[in-house]
């Protein structure tokens, strides 16, 4: 099934699930695990499990699902899984753990398989446990790959888990409508797109829910940094970040907290030209990645429904036409309005005209991406502010804000509260260690002076103030010559009472010789 993203692929293999299940129910005497659907990441396998508790509210007692996909106390789920729900959603990884364990028997009983985010399936690693886990599996089912793109790991994985397929693609474009979601672009440099940024959110020319895609982990959280010193704020959401704490990053935004989510897109799979290596390369591929632990079974511009979401900023532009196709795809779901601006740089634009090109063979020839009219000079003060911000986010400070997230999360986690109540001084001195280089945050920068608005947002009722302003000095000088005036004349009139200063000695002398 291949359908463009947010058109409502989760109900459209749920529902056909549930349906199989409760007629499965008539004439079965027997519990058992009817379906398994395997999703490439957490947060992916939750929101699955959200969609069919919606569908299955009317009969939640025959219908129950379960999702096993974090990754905690295996004992745990083996008693849930005991009970044999008719749904279990997991990432293929768990579910091999459970397979392997005979915490879960699906050889007799299994009815469905269903991958959703198929395209992801292999990218994020998991070619050797879908083969694994299909020797687990009874010789007759039903399976159906979900996806938004039928790439190539889309066909591989097709020739290994179906049999006779037959392919349902809906006869669409891969994003919403022009009339649906606008696309523009604007070429800025690295310097610029902070300044066009700030501007943008502080005179309210971006409204709405907003998420802003960047290529890396720590320009995440640059980002974030840069625009806390504003008064603007945002969370972040990236692979290096357990899964607990993506979650709530994401419903938090979703129940409005927050207006911003600076979100890290990393491709740890392409080439210096920006191609896809092939999958037998994958593995060499990841021996040379980072050091740092980063979340496999975690994903951010793929499948995620992050909830009236108004517009999609690229501060980084994407390196391939699939990564674009899913970042926009975050807005504009359903029948909701939305746009994506992104900033292009000199060395992105063959990037952009790749895009271009592949989206408008989509829309008949139609030019989708159109040039966002900003007129950088109008706002140079913003960019005075903006430069000066952007540069105090430093390398340090951007490790400093990682390791307060860490020791924020040691001090909620569940684990180690027997710990620290055996340890209360090492909980102590959790709490008293401080970061030593933050980003100093200015108060006044959280206000914009009315001098750095431009002329065109400045309204009548600035203007009138500006002439009440201009008017008040004059009325205020003219009392201060009056009063100067009267204080004068006071002034005369107290030298004339008092005779040492009123005796006039010359005057005396003439009257004294007139005498």
């Amino acid at each position: 099934m291949r359908a463009r993203t947010g058109s409502g692929k989760t109900a459209a293999f749920a529902v056909p699930v549930i349906q199989k299940i409760l007629n499965l129910k008539n004439t079965s005497k027997h519990q058992s695990i009817r379906a398994l659907i395997l999703s490439p990441s957490k947060e992916l396998c939750g929101q699955i499990t959200s969609v069919i508790g919606d569908l299955t509210i009317k009969c939640a007692r025959e219908v129950r699902c379960i999702d096993i996909s974090a990754n905690g106390d295996t004992q745990t789920q083996k008693a849930i899984l005991s009970d044999k729900p008719d749904i279990v959603v997991a990432t293929p990884s768990r579910a091999l753990v459970h397979l392997k364990a005979n915490n879960m028997r699906l050889k007799e009983d299994l009815s469905m398989l269903v991958v959703d985010e198929a395209d992801l399936i292999f990218s994020f690693g998991y070619e050797d446990e879908i083969k694994e886990l299909l020797s687990h599996l009874p010789k007759i089912y039903q399976a159906v790959l979900a996806s938004a793109t039928l790439s190539d790991d889309v066909l591989s994985l097709k020739k290994i888990v179906l049999r006779n397929p037959v392919t349902l693609k809906l006869e669409e474009p891969e994003l919403a409508p022009s009339s649906q979601l606008q696309h523009y672009h604007l070429f800025a440099e690295e310097d610029d797109k902070a300044a066009i940024l700030y501007a943008l959110l502080k005179l309210n020319l971006v409204r709405g829910k907003s998420i802003i895609f960047v290529r890396t982990v720590d320009r995440c959280y640059k980002l974030k940094l840069y625009l806390e010193q504003f008064k603007i704020g945002s969370c972040v959401l990236n692979s290096e970040l357990p899964a607990a704490v993506r979650c709530l990053s994401v419903d938090q935004f979703n129940r409005g907290r927050y207006q911003i989510i600076v979100a890290s897109d990393e491709k740890a799979l392409e080439k210096p030209d920006g191609g896809i290596l092939p999958i037998e390369e994958r593995t060499k591929k990841k021996k040379q990645s980072s050091k740092r632990k980063k979340d496999k079974e975690s994903g951010v511009s793929r499948g995620i429904d992050f909830q009236h979401v108004s517009n999609v900023i690229n501060f980084d532009f994407p390196l391939d036409v699939n990564s674009y196709v899913h970042r926009a795809g975050r807005t504009a779901r359903g029948n909701n309005q939305g746009s994506v601006l992104s900033f292009v740089s000199i060395r992105e634009k063959p990037l952009m005209d790749a895009v271009e090109q592949h989206l408008s063979n989509g829309f008949k020839g139609q030019k989708v991406l159109q040039k966002y009219e900003f007129a950088l000079e109008e706002v140079e003060g913003f960019r005075y502010r903006s430069r000066d911000a952007w540069r105090a986010v430093t390398r340090i400070a951007v490790r400093e804000a990682r390791l307060k997230e860490i020791k924020q999360e040691l001090l909620n986690c569940k684990k180690l509260q027997g710990y620290f109540e055996e340890n209360p001084s090492d909980l102590a001195a959790l709490r008293r260690d401080k970061a030593l280089h933050t980003v100093k945050v200015q108060q006044h920068l959280a206000h914009v002076p009315e001098y750095l608005l431009p002329a065109a947002l400045r309204n009548e009722d600035i203007v009138e103030d500006q002439e009440t302003v201009t008017e008040k000095p004059q009325v205020k000088k003219r009392k201060q010559n009056a009063n100067f005036g009267s204080a004068k004349r006071h002034k005369y009139q107290a030298r004339q009472n008092d005779p040492l200063k009123s005796f006039d000695v010359k005057k005396k002398k003439q009257t004294a010789g007139e005498t």
